[in-house]
């Protein structure tokens, strides 16, 4: 995080939030802090007039920070993050709608995504789930890739496995509410019993696991597949896996805050970030997302969602506060409980 990014973290922290003023913005980032960081930078290199305070937050933070301050908003814009609290944040009329002009210039998920939510969010690029192993651990112990979900609860891979946890992490709720649409929710949770007895981390961040991998903390992450590429690029000896059986996705999106103090400047981020040439810029950040505008340069790097076997994800159903909470609250009781 940049020394900029950090002090306001320690601002928001200690109670005393920036100003509302002219020119400035109050974002939540919720992707990885690179790329939070090239959008801090590079937002204030096209339009210099506008100051951003940007803090740096998973993204079920992200979503309990704007309910908690649904009385007196002080953060204009949420980008980045799965897309399945940010729905909830729009059901929960915490989120304002707009429509951007550049809407058309969306691939359809994304305009789905809009709609969905009735334009309180937007799509601003997409991922599938999966992992990413540590090929010179597995070498080293004798372990075999594993090609499936239920690959995971072998006795081999016990003490191997991170995944987060669903309640701060968009990216283990969106792994959660896979399974559950892959298998029934019943079979869903004796299958997550089965593999906390190889789990030794839950962690805040979705993408932690796959980079505790590559530090050979552990063996595998449970992870966005582009985050474990992200790894792959920086040298370390990640592989990258899609689930058999078939794996969910995300699409990960941006929010205008309902209440904020800097509205228009929050509308100028919104469309400038759907723009191809922004979108065009994530691989410098190391993040290989699939960008929503049908413009924007796609990574080579990036993992080919027509090569992946996606299930039909229910968005409108698991980004429901029903769905999502009776699923949390039973993770809680039936998993966090027991978590190693």
């Amino acid at each position: 995080m940049g020394l900029k990014a950090t002090a306001v973290l320690f601002t928001l922290a200690a109670g005393a939030l920036p100003a509302s003023a002219a020119g400035t913005l109050n974002l939540i980032c919720a992707a990885d802090v690179k790329w939070c960081e090239l959008m801090e930078t590079a937002f204030e290199k096209d339009h210099s007039d506008i100051a951003v305070n940007m803090v740096r937050m998973s993204s079920g933070e992200a979503y309990a920070r704007v309910r908690a301050e649904a009385r007196n908003p002080k953060t204009d814009l949420w980008w980045g993050g799965t897309g399945d609290p940010h729905l909830q944040a729009a059901e929960d009329k915490l989120t304002v709608e707009y429509k951007s002009p550049r809407l058309g210039e969306l691939q359809p998920w994304a305009q789905k995504q809009a709609e969905v939510s009735g334009f309180r969010t937007v799509g601003i690029y997409s991922g599938a789930l999966g992992w990413g192993y540590n090929t010179e651990i597995f070498a080293k112990k004798g372990l075999a890739e594993p090609k499936c979900w239920k690959d995971l609860t072998a006795d081999a891979y016990k003490g191997e496995i991170q995944v987060a946890n669903p309640n701060s992490s968009g990216t283990a709720y969106n792994a959660l509410a896979t399974l559950v649409q892959i298998m029934g929710e019943e079979p869903a949770f004796t299958y997550l019993k089965a593999l906390n007895a190889n789990v030794t981390q839950y962690t805040k961040s979705g993408s932690a696991p796959v980079k505790a991998a590559a530090r050979g903390e552990t063996g595998l992450g449970i992870v966005f597949m582009h985050d474990a590429v992200a790894m792959t690029k920086e040298g370390f000896p990640i592989k990258t896996v899609a689930p058999c059986e078939g794996t969910g996705f995300e699409v990960g999106s941006m929010s205008i805050v309902k209440g904020a103090k800097n509205l228009e400047n929050a509308k100028v981020f919104y469309d400038w970030a759907l723009s191809p040439e922004v979108q065009s810029r994530a691989a410098e950040a190391n993040s290989f997302q699939l960008p929503s505008n049908k413009t924007a340069a796609v990574p080579p790097e990036a993992p080919k969602l027509t090569e992946i076997k996606l299930i039909d994800y229910d968005f409108a159903k698991y980004g429901n506060s029903e769905t999502r909470k009776a699923l949390l609250e039973r993770w809680d009781r039936e998993i966090g409980a027991i978590a190693n």
